[in-house]
Order: C-alpha cells, then structure tokens, then sequence
C-alpha cells in the first residue's frame, strides 16, 4: 500500500438469527427514551410491536415515527426530527429498510448538532458535537445501511439525492437478524440483493480500495452470488436469507470504507427525479456499468467471474472478467430486473434529464472513484444505454 488507511464500522454489531432480541438490552445501555423510526409494513407485520416490547423489558420507553414512505427525503427527517424533540428522546432506532435506517442517521446527527441536513453535503458543516446513539436493524439484505457513514437524503426542493458522508452518520450499534428479512417479497429480494452485489463488486474495484475492505468485499461476493438464486426463488430458506444479510453487511462496511463507483454515481439522480427504488436503479445500470469498466479492471473482475463459475478458475482472466458481465446480465434476467424503459419512465422526460442526470452524477464523486473514469458525455451515452437495456449476454458496451 502506498498510503495509510482507514476501516470504520459500528462500535457493536449483533449478527445471526434472533439478534433482534437485543434491542433492549442495547438500548437501557445507551438511554432511556427511543424514537423507533420505521414504515407500515414493518407495523403491520408486528415487528414494531416487538421492537417496544423489547424496549420494555428493558424498562426503556418508545415512541414511533413511520412516516417512511420511499426513498428518504429532507420532509420525513424534518418531521421525524420534530417527534424526536417533542417526545424527549435520547436513543433513535431504526427498523426497516435502508431509508428507514437513513432517516434515523440524519436524526442522531440534527438532534445534536443542528442545522437543515443539506448542510452537511461535501462536509460544508462538520458534525462537531456527539451524535444521538443510533441502534439500527435492517429488514432486507441489501444496503448495508446499518454498517456505514453514509446517508443518501432527497432534496425535495430541487430533486437532488444528496449523498452525505461522515464519521457522526455511523450507526454505534447494527443488530442484523436474517429472520427479519424472511418477510422480504420477492421483488424486494431481487432488487436488494443486486444493491447489495453492486455495493460488494463496486468496494472491489474502486480506486480507494484497500487490503481491508477487499477481504470484506471478496467474501460478500461469494456469498450473494452463492446464494441470491435461492433467496429468490424460495424465500422462506433461513440458510440463504442468512448468507445474504452477513454478505450485505460485509458488503456495506466495505463500501463505507472503499467508496463506490459509477453505478452508485448514475444510479441516484435516476432515483430522485423519477423515483426508482435506490436496489432497483443499481441493478439496472451494473451490467452496462461492468460492461463499460470492464477492460480498466480485469483482474479484479476475473475474481468475481469465478465466483459464478468455479469451473474457470484456471481460465485467463480477460475470459473469467467477461464472464462476470455475462453472469450478471444472466442474474438480472432471472430476477426479472426491468430497464428503465420498462420500469414506465416516459422517454421524452428521461431524455430531457439526461444532462441534468449526468451532471448531478459527476458532483456525487463517485464516478471519479472508477477504474475508467467517465467523461460527462460517456455518461449521457450510458443513460442511453440502459433504458432500453436487454439482459442478455449479446449485448456489449464499447
């Protein structure tokens, strides 16, 4: 390594079936009042009951904001934050998927350190002061949320996702229960899943990799690869539910610490001016994406390919890197991934964004952290590319 460098992750991670039992127990230790911030499904599911019924065994009081409606925006942390101080709390929890879990960092940093949470974009305003403690539980194996210092918040005034990055967003404690995502339907597997492989490929390859978060991204590979398919087509196996949410969680420290790359870049400008689901927005740009980047990381790419295959483990690597790209074009295919065109987005209003998507792609950074850095143009040209994207293994991006 030429320099030094850095691995972040929750100070307690509680992982394997039935962690989320723990929720009390973890939380008496850090306060005595929680905002459990989370979404209607989770309700009517039971697991917010469950969440207060773990707090009070705890002797430690609740209060609920589940106003989490989509991808996290300025409006639901506002609102939240307003419940947060009226209610007098001191721990917030989350309990969902990754915008539940991305509403409640922006709450532990405001509560503390004030301010609209737009202020912290590009580290304009540092979080100075201690975060809220924030103890958060993923549903879905897929973001990885629960393991970084990110947090990804629409802009409501401008269409903007505003990606914000910085020590204080970590959560302090992650409780990662695959029993919790056995509730997960398919579509949501799907498109998870392939979230969770972009984060994993993404730490992989970029330029900010390091020792620490290849080992990391290498063993979440393997397991979403070994076990997405089964997830998918039989959710109620605990064995593949269980492989994926260690692979998201591994997966989500490596990115927090490697950064991702230019999927991530294209994938949120599409996600806030035409509402795409963050997991589904990745999965439809990484084939063209890995197509794209391919020849600038071979090697690196060469090791995903015989994850898929073991088989070619002693073919070259320009043939394993091209196996990679046609296996995840076949995975996408089987998880009925759409493209943007057949995702509904009108094709005279998609063309009318693409500059404005580009541009907004490029300011995120993250394309910058690619193994072929793209120009503002090969972007627009990639856009193209991917709305009317055929999975299939023909195909290729020169």
């Amino acid at each position: 390594m030429e320099t030094y460098a850095v691995l972040r992750m929750p100070q307690t991670i509680n992982y394997g079936r039935h962690a989320f039992e723990k929720v009390g127990e973890e939380s008496a230790a850090k306060g005595k009042k929680a905002l459990i911030i989370s979404d209607k499904v989770m309700d009517d599911l039971g697991n917010v009951s469950d969440c207060r019924s773990f707090l009070s065994k705890e002797n430690v009081d609740s209060t609920v904001y589940l106003g989490v409606e989509s991808e996290p925006t300025d409006s639901y942390v506002a609102e939240a934050l307003d419940i947060f101080k009226k209610e007098q709390c001191d721990i917030v929890i989350s309990l969902g998927g990754g915008s539940c879990i991305d509403t409640a960092k922006a709450i532990a940093v405001l509560a503390t350190n004030g301010g609209y949470i737009g202020d912290y974009m590009g580290a304009k305003k540092l979080a100075d002061s201690d975060p809220i403690p924030h103890i958060a539980i993923p549903t879905t194996a897929g973001t990885g949320s629960e393991a970084t210092d990110a947090t990804v918040i629409t802009n409501t005034s401008n269409d903007v996702k505003m990606m914000i990055k910085q020590p204080a967003f970590m959560p302090v404690v992650a409780i990662v229960d695959p029993l919790l995502t056995l509730s997960s339907p398919q579509h949501v597997t799907a498109a998870t899943g392939v979230d969770a492989l972009s984060h994993a490929i993404e730490s992989y390859i970029s330029k900010q990799s390091h020792p620490m978060t290849d080992m990391l991204a290498l063993s979440a590979m393997k397991l979403i690869v070994e076990n997405i398919m089964t997830a998918y087509d039989d959710g109620e196996n605990i064995d593949a539910r269980e492989a994926m949410s260690l692979g998201s969680l591994q997966a989500g420290i490596a990115f927090s610490n490697a950064s991702v790359c230019l999927v991530h870049g294209m994938s949120r400008p599409i996600g806030a001016l035409f509402h795409v689901p963050h997991g589904y927005s990745n999965a439809m740009l990484l084939p063209a994406v890995l197509e794209f980047s391919k020849e600038a990381s071979i090697k690196r790419l060469a090791d995903l390919g015989r994850f898929f295959s073991p088989e070619a483990s002693n073919d070259v690597d320009e043939d394993a890197a091209d196996l990679a790209v046609s296996s995840v074009k076949e995975l996408c295919l089987h998880l009925n991934i759409p493209n943007l065109s057949e995702w509904g987005i009108d094709k005279q209003e998609f063309d009318s964004a693409i500059s404005k998507m580009s541009e907004d792609a490029l300011a995120s950074g993250s394309p910058g952290n690619n193994p072929r850095v793209p120009t503002q143009m090969e972007i627009e040209e990639l856009y193209y590319v991917c709305y009317s994207y055929a999975f299939t293994t023909e195909r290729t991006v020169r």
